[in-house]
């Protein structure tokens, strides 16, 4: 069964760092494309940052809310897609949703995957 399973949410205080992770299980060839959304109570869900492969080069964006604070990053061996999150304010509680196309290896088709979900807490 292929899917995504997000981990490294929790409770940190303004200022602080968390790395979120996104891994990718079962019978896949690669990642295309990922994303991290995220939705606080009563709000949209908004994007966050995205990456996608060139060739050797991964092409990342961020919205601007956490542009110069949070880093994503891909490691091809391990499927595995890190949101890291650095000087952590109160408004970044929400909870983080991993995006991405998965190819898979029976099909060699890419195909839209979502996690569960992990929460971020920022709160003294």
């Amino acid at each position: 069964q292929v899917q995504l399973v997000e981990s490294g949410g929790g409770l940190v205080q303004p200022g602080g760092s968390l790395r979120l992770s996104c891994a990718a299980s079962g019978s896949i060839f690669s990642i295309d494309y990922a994303a991290w959304y995220r939705q606080a109570p009563g709000n949209q869900r908004d994007l966050v940052a995205t990456i996608r492969s060139g060739g050797r080069t991964n092409y990342a964006n961020y919205a601007d809310f956490v542009k110069g604070r949070f880093t994503i990053s891909r490691d091809n061996a391990k499927n595995t897609v890190y949101l890291q999150m650095n000087s952590l304010k109160p408004d970044d509680t929400a909870v983080y949703y991993c995006n991405a196309d998965l190819r898979l290896i029976a099909t060699m088709a890419s195909h839209d995957y979502w996690g569960q979900g992990t929460q971020v807490t920022v709160s003294s």
